[in-house]
């Protein structure tokens, strides 16, 4: 599944080509998506300008005049910028066509492509999730103060959505490799100077994976169809069996929560 760095490389994607541009006509395939596609979508969104494209978690926004379109990827969607030369395929549900021509499409299916009023913060799928990774806001003492007495164990703590957004899978066990933490160790036992390593080590791993375009492991590509390069420079995550780049112990694989960590022994603990 596209995660924090994926859908930021899409929206940054996306974003010249929609900006400031107005909305001239929505044409939707298959309303029924993960959630259904509103269909008064076009009523609502047509002849309006997309005056910001922002994402919030996983979650992209085009935020016009009286509302939001609120876009997910799904499991392994990618956005494309088109013409009304590009052919429609079978998977091609909606078209967001704007006035410079160009048009917003996905190649296989969206997630879900959904409408919110007011503040995207209020909408259901959104209002209650952690704050952004990359903000200020999440500091060390922050997750010092939410890890209090936690029992689970620190990977599934900081890929808790409701803790941080963003720590995906891959990232949550590139971030501990460069914090030096046990995976398996619980949240609550790991002390203040310790969740300052990790917290610094998630934003790195992020900033890295962003300017990289993203992790490709399976079909994610970018805006461009390019794949994203991150996946070259993972330490830990895949590495099973090999080397680690710090102190030459064999990476050890073992099963999360039905999700495969990677982590050294001798480097983490």
């Amino acid at each position: 599944m596209p995660e924090l760095p994926e859908v930021e490389t899409s929206r940054r994607g996306i974003e010249p080509y929609l900006l400031n541009k107005t909305i001239k006509k929505i044409e939707i395939r298959q309303h029924k998506l993960r959630w259904p596609i509103p269909k008064n979508l076009p009523t609502l969104a047509e002849g309006q300008k997309v005056r910001g494209v922002y994402r919030r978690a996983k979650y992209i926004y085009l935020k016009l005049d009286s509302g939001n379109i609120i876009i997910h990827l799904g499991m392994s969607g990618s956005l494309r910028i088109c013409t009304s030369k590009t052919p429609i395929e079978k998977h091609d549900h909606i078209d967001i066509c704007v006035s410079n021509k160009k048009i917003l499409r996905d190649p296989r299916k969206f997630g879900c492509v959904l409408w919110q009023a007011d503040d995207i913060n209020n909408h259901k799928l959104i209002k209650s999730l952690g704050p952004e990774p990359l903000d200020d806001i999440f500091t060390a003492e922050y997750l010092h103060t939410k890890a209090h007495k936690r029992q689970c164990s620190i990977k599934a703590f900081i890929m808790n959505s409701h803790i941080v957004v963003g720590v995906g899978n891959i990232y949550a066990s590139e971030a501990l490799f460069r914090s030096g933490i046990n995976p398996k160790r619980k949240a609550g036992n790991i002390s203040l100077s310790r969740l300052v390593k990790l917290v610094n080590a998630i934003k790195l791993t992020l900033k890295l994976a962003i300017n990289e375009g993203g992790t490709t492991l399976r079909d994610f590509t970018g805006i461009s169809g390019q794949p994203g390069y991150f996946a070259q420079k993972l330490l830990v995550y895949g590495r099973n069996g090999e080397k680690c780049t710090q102190c030459n112990e064999t990476i050890k694989q073992f099963t999360q929560q039905a999700r495969s960590t990677y982590y050294c022994t001798q480097c983490q603990k």
